[in-house]
């Protein structure tokens, strides 16, 4: 492929994949800044369980065999039906998700398992791809009441797709607060043509969800 009429070199080949990679994370999770340090967390319960190879909730974890992982946690200074209810009402999420530009539940009543959602977010132009929109298309497999949550799906859009990600969350009271801590596995061909800075910019993501949702829940308590 050319650029402007010319081979691209070597650095400008890593440059667009990085654009590119960056573009697909980013869309995924939302960009920001690292989460700071919480202090050591308060005993689980037995749904709720942090094993050596992940989060799980209800015995699910994240996928065991993606090769894109990453996994933190935040103390949040809130009470935990407020995070809670941030976290499940979905079709809220634009409210406060700046990069999440719509978001709807697929079938009524509570949040639950088997509970279904559609989210869209906006992806720049890249030299590679153009200007489009992520649909990512959830399903809630494991769920337990403000303790924790399991979702998986793809997320598609014109030229860029992420396969399958399955992404868990847990709510623990501490000292001060609620530890919250999340994990996300991608897989998919596109994405794992660069697994470090896949996983670099799934890690960006999902800090910035944890400091706007520590935002929020902080600014409402």
């Amino acid at each position: 492929m050319t650029m402007f009429g010319t081979n691209p070199s070597n650095s400008s080949r890593r440059f667009l994949t990085r654009a590119r990679v960056a573009a697909l994370a980013v869309s995924f999770a939302a960009t920001g800044v690292l989460a700071g340090t919480v202090p050591a967390q308060a005993a689980t319960t037995r749904d709720t369980v942090a094993h050596h190879d992940g989060l799980q909730c209800r015995g699910k974890g994240v996928d065991s065999t993606a090769k894109i992982r990453y996994k933190t946690e935040i103390l949040i200074k809130a009470p935990l039906s407020t995070i809670w209810n941030l976290q499940t009402d979905v079709a809220r999420w634009p409210t406060w998700q700046e990069p999440v530009t719509s978001a709807k539940r697929l079938d009524p009543g509570p949040f639950r398992e088997h509970s279904r959602f559609r989210w869209t977010t906006p992806v720049p132009e890249t030299p590679h791809t153009p200007a489009t929109t992520l649909v990512i298309t959830s399903t809630v497999g494991q769920l337990r009441h403000q303790a924790c949550i399991r979702w998986t799906g793809p997320a598609i859009g014109e030229g860029l797709r992420i396969d399958r990600g399955v992404h868990v969350w847990t709510f623990t009271k501490v000292r001060g607060g609620v530890l919250v801590r999340t994990e996300e596995t991608h897989a998919g061909e596109q994405i794992e043509t660069d697994v470090p800075l896949a996983t670099e910019f799934l890690g960006q993501g999902l800090e910035a969800w944890l400091k706007a949702l520590k935002e929020t829940a902080e600014a409402r308590a």
